[in-house]
C-alpha cells in the first residue's frame, strides 16, 4: 500500500517562501530578496550527483548519504502532489524533461489539460481539492508513495 509523505524545506525560523509570492510578483521589488533567501534554503541539493543529473544541471556533485536519500526518495515516489504555485515556478525553470518521471497532480482553480513532459512526467491539473487530488494519486501510485511538495 502507498505511504503519503510531506517533503518540503522549511527554516528553522519558518522560512518556505515569501507569504503572497506569486509569479507575478516576480520582478516586484518587496520580493527581490526571495530568490537568495530560497538558494541559502535549497543551495545544499544543488551539490548532489543525483539532483544534478536530475535537473540536467551537468556533471558531477556530490556522492555520500544525502545523495544516496535523494535517490531512494525518488525511486520509492510514484507520484507528486503539488500546489499551482509550486508549478508555476516549475513550469517557468525545469528542464523540457521535467525532474519527476512520474504524474504529477496539480492543486490549482485553473482549468487545464493535462501536460505531458518527455521523461514520463504528465501533470494532471485538480480543480476540485485536496481529497480528490489523493484519491487519484492512490491510483496512479501503482503501490508505490505519494509525495506532496
Amino acid at each position: 500500500m502507498s505511504k503519503v509523505f510531506v517533503n518540503i524545506a522549511l527554516s528553522l525560523d519558518g522560512y518556505m517562501a515569501p507569504e503572497g509570492m506569486t509569479m507575478e510578483h516576480w520582478d516586484k521589488p518587496e520580493f527581490k530578496n526571495w530568490g537568495a533567501k530560497w538558494s541559502a534554503l535549497m543551495g545544499w541539493i544543488f551539490d548532489q550527483q543525483y539532483f544534478r543529473h536530475n535537473l540536467k544541471l551537468g556533471p558531477g556533485g556530490e556522492t555520500g548519504p544525502v545523495n544516496d536519500m535523494l535517490r531512494h526518495t525518488a525511486e520509492r515516489t510514484g507520484v507528486h502532489i503539488m500546489g499551482k504555485r509550486m508549478f508555476d515556478g516549475g513550469e517557468r525553470g525545469w528542464p523540457e524533461e521535467a525532474p519527476f518521471h512520474t504524474p504529477v497532480f496539480v492543486l490549482t482553480h485553473e482549468k487545464r489539460e493535462p501536460w505531458v513532459r518527455p521523461g514520463g512526467t504528465t501533470f494532471y491539473f485538480v480543480n476540485d481539492g485536496p481529497e480528490r487530488a489523493l484519491e487519484q494519486a492512490r491510483e496512479a501510485a501503482g503501490g508505490r508513495d505519494i509525495r506532496i511538495a
